[in-house]
This record gives structure tokens, sequence and C-alpha cells, in this order.
């Protein structure tokens, strides 16, 4: 159980992070695109926020504490904060290299939490990994 709570206290920091990765990108996008990617990234913080608040719920369903300080986040988290200035192309980039990180480590996640029979954390992280595909896909079509 330890690890899985690692696991997945390391889900919230970096779902933390995107959050106000994403509200940043948002925030500062300029170009052709201002519109349409300004909308994409409110739509993804939005969805992120959900994510979020899944896996805090899920680790308190489980008797574990969630991490839920910025300090708590930026220290365990896998992807970096956002900082300087950047095309819309390069924000998509880095969005969609910070889903697969993400997706490749609730992979690993769920591996876990199968073999210790888990199998609400697994429909749960099979939910959001289904989700950051989707996201991988359309931003890997939206950059060619």
């Amino acid at each position: 159980m330890k690890q899985l709570t690692k696991q997945l206290n390391q889900q919230v920091a970096n779902f933390g992070v995107l959050y106000t990765k994403l509200h940043y990108f948002h925030w500062f996008v300029e170009g052709p695109q201002f519109k349409q990617l300004h909308e994409f990234f409110e739509a993804l913080y939005d969805e992120t926020t959900n994510h979020l608040d899944a896996v805090a719920e899920r680790l308190l369903m489980l008797g574990e504490k969630p991490l839920a300080t910025l300090k708590e986040f930026l220290e365990f988290a896998s992807i970096k904060e956002a900082s300087g200035k950047f095309t819309g192309t390069e924000m998509l980039e880095q969005t969609m290299n910070d889903f697969k990180m993400v997706d490749k480590e609730i992979k690993e996640t769920i591996k876990v939490a199968q073999g210790l029979e888990d199998e609400v954390t697994v429909d749960l992280l099979i939910g959001i990994a289904a989700s950051l595909q989707k996201h991988i896909w359309f931003i890997n079509a939206s950059l060619k």
C-alpha cells in the first residue's frame, strides 16, 4: 500500500502543477491560434482539476493523506512548472510531453493497484489514462 500511496501522490502533485501550468499557457498564449488555444488550455485545466480531485479523494478513501500544498506539488511532481515565453506550438509540445509522462506513470501505478487487487483505483486510473491518451493524439495531430 505504501508504494501505491507514493505513486498516487505523485499524480496529485503532477495534476497540481499541470493545473497551474495550463493556466499559464491559457493566459499567455498569443498569435493567430489565440482563441482556439486559449479555449483548449481552459478545457484542459478544467479536466485536470477533476483528475486532481479524484486521485486525492481516492487516497482519502484508502485512509491515506494526499499532498495538498504547492510546495509539496513542486517537490514531488515529475513535470516542471512553466516560466518564460513560449509560442503556441511550444506550449502544445510541452503539454503533450507532460501528458505522456503522466500517462506512463499512471500505467505503472495501475500495475501496483492491480497487484493489490484495488480495482476501484485501477478503474479510476484507466479513465484518466484514456483521457490523457486522447489529448496526446489530438495534440500530436495538431502539430503535424
